[in-house]
């Protein structure tokens, strides 16, 4: 979105690579209350960019928003260390996801006014700049109506299939948390959640869809790309 001076709204990119979850987690607040508090000045700072875009991978972790229902939750805490994951109940919207190595996990920081974009309208371009991605593997992602994330096969209820979900916390029209892409994901962790609350639909990854792994720098680098074209920003690193 072009400011009234015709630049682009900037957005800093990092890449933090494996990172711990409540680590990031703390990192997205600190940047997220800085974005806020810097908005709240009404403009004193409004030539210094302030936005940020995070990409990570995370160890395998559990999370659950703040409206979801524990007993989408499978499996009995103390077997987590069997399995190597952690658990955290979390401040974004929806219910229970997964996060592992091989998923490209981003988080916007972005001042929506900026980009002129109501919060409904922001989910949809996250999922457009997913959708549009995969067309570059022949991989055809929807919108599913009332449900976030982007999906493939949606004209067949037997066949529906997550391959990307959504889960953001906004105030004052600021964003933090965001986007899980499955990629070369372990999807056998699915197994023990009902992801985002549902028990009707799967959960499917590129490697998945394709049969074999993918770069999965390459598709952050084409997400990337889309997501600038979608939110027509500049990224910057």
């Amino acid at each position: 979105m072009l400011k009234e001076d015709g630049m682009k709204a900037k957005v800093h990119l990092k890449d933090l690579g494996i990172t711990d979850y409540k680590r990031t987690w703390d990192y997205q607040e600190e940047l997220f209350n800085t974005l806020l508090n810097e908005k709240r000045k009404k403009g004193e700072h409004a030539d210094k960019p302030l936005n940020y875009l995070l990409f990570c991978e995370h160890p395998h972790v559990f999370t659950l928003g703040k409206s979801g229902e524990e007993n989408n939750f499978l499996i009995n805490k103390d077997f987590l260390n069997k399995i190597n994951a952690t658990y955290y109940r979390i401040n974004r919207g929806g219910d229970i996801t997964y996060h592992g190595p091989g998923q490209i996990v981003g988080y916007p920081i972005l001042d929506l006014d900026q980009f002129n974009l109501q919060v409904k309208r922001y989910i949809y371009n996250l999922e457009e700049a997913v959708i549009a991605t995969l067309k570059s593997y022949n991989i055809e992602g929807h919108h599913l109506e009332k449900s976030s994330g982007v999906w493939l096969d949606i004209h067949d209820p037997k066949k529906t299939r997550k391959i990307c979900a959504i889960g953001v916390r906004a105030s004052h029209f600021v964003t933090m948390h965001g986007f899980a892409f499955n990629v070369n994901t372990d999807l056998n962790y699915f197994n023990y959640i009902n992801p985002c609350g549902f028990t009707d639909k799967g959960v499917t990854s590129m490697e998945q869809e394709l049969g074999e792994k993918v770069d999965i720098e390459a598709v952050k680098e084409n997400l990337r790309s889309n997501i600038e074209k979608v939110f027509d920003m500049e990224i910057v690193e």
